[in-house]
């Protein structure tokens, strides 16, 4: 019988699964479900989780979830390139799952600053917030039910993954800066966010968040005509009637030390931002 050596890490594969796996390959298919294992291989459903189990074992492949498996690839390893591959992995590790925060701003070309981890959002509770897959480290940020929502689904290879979309994705970043590489970066990329704003506005409604309104009022002002908004005086009014009370952190998560800015209600937290704080 033919063998296979890889890296040490893993098994020696005989011919027919090599085959089988190699298979699915060509297809497509290095993600996987145990049905297509099972036509890949020619052996019935229930007599081929013993092999995906030894298979799981040896290095070969990756259990997701129930029923579902990634071919692991020869290069796989820390070194590993993030891939858009990863976001139909992403999707495949929880229930209801989407693409978002820094991956999802990279996705849209807000930022060329790429995070190792991906990010997934969910409304299903994990036992650990993170999970490494082949070299990519997944991070599971859990929200509540009604939060979950603007999300669509896109293609990448002969696969499909769901992500926020571009509105969603920029509410999401003014919501928890901290998931998308700090409020500095949330800065950078706004000038580049092309949105529609009536959705946007929409959005923060249903995100049920003062905040929100405070942080993208403040930057909006602050950077002035390099953020694009349609009716940019009519919305500004309209953001500052939809204040909540008390003070707000610029960015959430640092220091509670910082001037504040009576007009948004906030307080600026970032000492670099902190020049124009003082607009009553």
């Amino acid at each position: 019988m033919t063998k296979i050596r890889t890296k040490a890490s893993r098994s020696r594969l005989g011919a027919p699964l090599a085959n089988a796996l190699s298979l699915l390959a060509s297809k497509g298919k290095t993600l996987f479900a145990a049905e297509d294992f099972a036509k890949a291989i020619g052996r019935p459903e229930e007599r081929i989780y013993r092999i995906l189990s030894k298979l799981t074992s040896g290095g070969w492949i990756t259990r997701l979830a129930k029923g579902e498996y990634l071919i692991v690839p020869l290069e796989a390893g820390p070194e590993s390139a993030w891939t858009e591959d990863a976001m139909l992995i992403a999707c495949h590790l929880a229930s209801p799952a989407a693409v978002g925060y820094w991956s999802a701003c990279h996705y849209w070309n807000w930022t060329e600053q790429l995070s190792r981890t991906v990010f997934v959002q969910t409304t299903q509770k994990k036992f650990s917030n993170t999970r490494a897959v082949s070299g990519v480290t997944y991070r599971f940020v859990t929200i509540r039910p009604e939060k979950f929502f603007g999300v669509i689904e896109r293609t990448a290879g002969q696969g499909r993954f769901t992500i926020t979309d571009r509105e969603k994705t920029l509410v999401d970043a003014l919501d928890r800066p901290d998931l998308c590489g700090g409020i500095r970066q949330v800065m950078e990329m706004l000038p580049e966010a092309e949105v529609e704003w009536n959705k946007v506005e929409a959005y923060i409604e249903k995100m049920g968040s003062g905040a929100i309104y405070k942080r993208l009022g403040f930057l909006v002002e602050s950077l002035g005509e390099k953020v694009k908004v349609s009716g940019r005086e009519r919305r500004l009014s309209a953001w500052r009637s939809r204040l909540t009370g008390g003070y707000a952190p610029l960015a959430p998560g640092s220091s509670i030390s910082g001037p504040i800015n009576s007009r948004w209600r906030l307080r600026v937290n970032v000492p670099t931002l902190s020049g124009g704080a003082a607009r009553p």
